[in-house]
């Protein structure tokens, strides 16, 4: 059955990512029971209409539709499958995952739940905060064709784009973690690469604009690059540690399926760098700070030159 507005859903995870979806589902008209292991974080949620519980399995008897968006696979699991999890509620039907967790605990999640007559569908997203609160979010959805049907609607107020990747329990998964390598990697060789250029004395303003009209044109110089880096503010609002989680889980899909990736592992091992110097909790553009201090120099755009 179709989800209608109006409908009352669950949302549990309200971070960076999950508040502002949960957000724009509530401004199109969907009533919302929501939780978080932060008290406080609902605060808004409820401002905005939502009713806050203080369990995920409060969520799965109040909702037949349930979204989480989660940072780990600890959670993940215990939200889904705990002692108070939302395996146990006597009103879920869906459980709809937005986190990225890798295939391996889509698939446990989806099968536990099985057993309790909910069909999961994994639905993590790309975007970033930006397009959380925009609501121009890429969704990525696998899982039985006939559920997705029901409810690609409800996927509307976040996203402007929505595909299904397939039946297989954690295939989509699979694709957003692809698109994480990428967005790593180019993060990880673009901090590298403006590192060289002011070893070299190049201008990074000028040298930006090179890149940006030119064929070395990526998410990281398009985006992080003049927003976050060359104003040294370092605010993109992602930790290190999740891109680092995201690589990481990659890579094990790679070894599961016996694909070699030679680049991947690199990547791993350089933001592996970045976690092992202490920089877990910090904005994931800070990772040039490594590479800066190699080679005792600073990336700095001009605007934050003057300012200082």
């Amino acid at each position: 059955m179709a989800i209608k507005e109006g409908s009352t859903l669950g949302f549990i995870g309200l971070g960076a990512m999950g508040a502002p979806m949960a957000r724009r589902l509530i401004s199109h008209g969907y009533a919302l029971v929501v939780h978080d292991i932060n008290p406080g974080a609902a605060q808004s949620l409820v401002e905005a209409g939502a009713t806050a519980v203080s369990s995920a399995l409060e969520v799965a008897n109040a909702a037949e539709t349930v979204f989480v968006s989660l940072p780990n696979l600890e959670t993940t699991r215990e939200v889904a499958l705990g002692k108070s999890g939302l395996a146990s509620g006597s009103k879920i039907k869906l459980y709809i995952d937005l986190s990225t967790t890798g295939s391996r605990v889509a698939k446990e999640v989806s099968a536990a739940l099985a057993q309790r007559n909910i069909v999961a569908l994994d639905a993590p997203v790309t975007g970033g905060i930006a397009g959380a609160i925009k609501g121009t979010l890429t969704v990525m959805v696998s899982g039985p064709k006939h559920a997705f049907d029901n409810v690609v609607d409800v996927f509307k107020p976040i996203g402007t784009k929505t595909y299904f990747v397939g039946e297989g329990a954690g295939q989509a998964q699979i694709a957003k973690l692809i698109n994480n390598l990428l967005s790593a990697t180019a993060l990880a060789v673009t901090s590298e690469a403006f590192v060289l250029g002011a070893k070299a004395g190049l201008d990074p303003d000028i040298l930006l604009g090179i890149i940006n009209d030119g064929t070395g044109r990526n998410t990281a110089t398009a985006d992080k690059f003049p927003k976050s880096v060359l104003p040294r503010k370092f605010d993109f609002y992602s930790r290190l540690e999740i891109l680092y989680k995201d690589v990481s889980l990659c890579m094990e899909e790679a070894d599961r399926l016996k694909v070699p990736m030679w680049i991947g592992s690199t990547v791993k091992q350089a933001w592996g760098y970045a976690m092992s110097q202490g920089g877990a909790k910090d904005d994931q553009t800070s990772i040039i700070r490594h590479f800066e201090k190699w080679v005792g120099v600073e990336v700095k755009g001009k605007a934050c030159s003057e300012s200082q």
